[in-house]
């Protein structure tokens, strides 16, 4: 279809028509969800301020900034399926370079989505909603105008967001990625605003580097993005709450969904470069870009303002001239209304400055700032950023930092913060987004995981013959507060005494790697189900009853009974000792006699006699 036709198409009813059969079918195709969004709502932009997480933020909180974006919308006719190897042309038509998406470009989507299979498969993330958006925001990266290793050939920037028809957003990143140290733009394929790729960028490339401008790093970081709170976008609700936080407009969803319908059908690759460039900005402004890109935003039209006009001097009655007036002093240009924002004099805490968690637990209660004027006053819808410092813990959706937008009373509470494995103390620092005030420090401390109880996961009695091997390994099982303790630290040792932590120094033993005895394990770890199962034991030469003492982190302890038993001694045969008839007997006299096999038998005088076979035979 002609970029005419997709131009006329988005006028007048065709638009809203053709959008709402594109969200009817995409939510129709959706899984049941529980969550019932009312039409036309508004989502939480960087994150849900308390417990609801359906209510609007202020423009400015998404991931670009609530930018412009294009509405061009996809054809009324379905895709033309991807051309043949033994062709080898690229589709026209539908099919052609309008919305067909650039070699490189496509493949960062699908690696990017691949990529979160892995690292958030309960997100369900479809490589066609990436491309859906990277449509919307920067028409496929300009039409794929990418180098190889997919960075765009010319920045990609939205218009100024400085409060002039956009949001006010002052500068955040000194110019470093927008090329602006005053406001902030959107930045590279997929528009993010310099502070959300603060915390959101990815390398998705693998080249070291986080990069708004590269397609692969952008598509990797927009994936995380709309996957941080968990929302499944195989639901209506998860994907509807993920596509306004990106840019928070009911239309801009609608044009996202209709695309996304679009390349669910079938889309195919077109070569690098070729891409149509999208002709439609929600604002009615050009394309993004910079100079000389041909994406570069319309200069500023001259003034239209009319000089005064000149007037000549007036004649004096009986010659000479008259000076005109001065002209009246104009009135001043009152200042551009202040945002909420400007009006943040500092931060207060609202709620406990120091938090406590075991390792991998969440933390009980969560982090909360107000927003206050001078005066002490709350101050509503400003973004409050909160950045863990210093530790491994998260907040939901498994990001270190939450962007969270104060309520009416100027308070911003951050997601549910989760401690990772790393123990000890580390910083949670809140800051206002867009303005510089003293931020708010709170102390966080990480406890190890703990048992306070073990036990056996068998009866068996645990014997063997010195010299062997224990049939049964021991198995035990870790508890707190009756529920498993899983990846708690435990050591065994083969204790001297009762009570005692000196390892023995004869008795059963474990092997290490080489093959040596070894009598105190360290180290060890109980499974996700609180169950730790020792290495195999053995027994020297010594019998006896020895002690296992099995401890963990927390201060359970369990002995356990080893039973080494003496070798059981060999009974004689009682055919031993008894005197082979085979084998020659001594005579009462002194005198040897040979078996009747040796050829001759004993008289009763004691003499021999000559043996069948008729040898001599001599008297003794």
């Amino acid at each position: 279809m002609s970029a005419h036709f997709g131009s006329r198409l988005r006028k007048g009813a065709v638009n809203t028509t053709v959008a709402a059969l594109a969200v009817a079918a995409l939510a129709a195709s959706q899984a049941p969800d529980v969550t019932a969004d009312t039409p036309g709502g508004r989502t939480a932009a960087d994150a849900p301020s308390g417990d609801s997480a359906a209510e609007g933020n202020a423009t400015g909180g998404s991931a670009t900034g609530n930018s412009p974006y294009y509405t061009d919308l996809p054809p009324l006719n379905s895709p033309v399926p991807s051309p043949t190897q033994s062709t080898g042309t690229t589709p026209t038509g539908a099919g052609g370079s309008e919305t067909g998406i650039p070699a490189t470009v496509l493949d960062a989507y699908k690696k990017a989505a691949d990529a979160l299979k892995a690292s958030k498969p309960g997100c369900n993330m479809p490589w066609q909603l990436l491309a859906a958006i990277g449509k919307v925001e920067s028409g496929q990266a300009g039409g794929g105008r990418v180098s190889a290793d997919g960075t765009t050939l010319s920045p990609i920037l939205g218009p100024v967001l400085n409060g002039v028809g956009f949001a006010n957003i002052s500068d955040t990143d000194h110019g470093a990625y927008d090329n602006d140290a005053v406001y902030d733009r959107a930045v590279g394929p997929m528009q993010f605003i310099p502070s959300t790729w603060a915390w959101a960028g990815r390398d998705g490339n693998g080249d070291g580097k986080k990069d708004p401008n590269n397609i692969y790093d952008a598509a990797l970081a927009a994936g995380h993005y709309l996957c941080r709170y968990d929302w499944d976008m195989a639901t209506t609700s998860g994907l509807r709450k993920a596509i306004l936080s990106y840019n928070n407009s009911t239309e801009y969803y609608n044009t996202v969904l209709s695309w996304l319908e679009y390349y669910r059908k079938g889309t195919h690759e077109i070569p690098d470069g070729t891409g149509a460039l999208p002709g439609n900005r929600s604002d009615g402004g050009a394309g993004k870009g910079t100079t000389p890109s041909p994406w570069s935003p319309s200069p500023t039209p001259p003034s239209t303002t009319t000089p005064p006009a000149t007037t000549p001097p007036a004649s004096k009655p009986g010659g000479g001239t008259t000076t005109p007036p001065a002209t009246p002093p104009q009135k001043p240009t009152p200042p551009a209304p202040t945002t909420p924002t400007d009006t943040v004099d500092h931060l207060e805490a609202a709620g406990a400055t120091k938090l406590t968690a075991t390792a991998g637990a969440a933390f009980g209660e969560k982090i909360s700032a107000r927003a206050e004027t001078k005066a002490g006053k709350g101050v509503a819808k400003v973004r409050i950023r909160f950045t863990v410092i210093g530790g491994d813990a998260t907040f939901t959706g498994g990001e270190s930092v939450a962007t969270v937008q104060t309520d009416s009373a100027g308070v911003a509470v951050a997601p549910a913060l989760r401690a990772g494995e790393k123990t000890g103390t580390f910083t949670v620092r809140a800051t206002v987004v867009g303005r510089t005030v003293p931020a708010l420090q709170y102390t966080a401390t990480v406890a190890a995981r703990a048992a306070d109880a073990l036990a056996r996961t068998s009866s068996t009695a645990l014997t063997c013959v010195a010299g062997g091997e224990f049939a049964d390994q021991v198995e035990v099982k870790a508890t707190y507060k009756g529920a498993a303790a899983g990846k708690v630290a435990a050591t065994a040792t083969l204790v001297a005494a009762a009570g005692g932590t000196t390892a023995n120094d004869k008795g059963p033993y474990f092997k290490d790697a080489a093959g040596n005895r070894v009598r105190s394990l360290t180290d060890l770890r109980t499974d996700a189900d609180g169950l730790l199962k020792l290495p195999k034991l053995y027994a020297d030469d010594n019998a006896g009853t020895y002690l296992l003492s099995v401890t963990t982190t927390g201060g359970a302890t369990l002995t356990v009974e080893l039973t080494v038993t003496a070798p059981t001694p060999t009974t004689p045969d009682p055919s031993e000792g008894t005197p082979d008839p085979s084998e020659g007997t001594s005579d009462p006299s002194g005198g040897t006699s040979t078996s009747p096999s040796d050829g001759a038998s004993k008289t009763p005088s004691g003499s021999t006699s000559a043996s069948p076979s008729g040898s001599a035979s001599t008297g003794s």
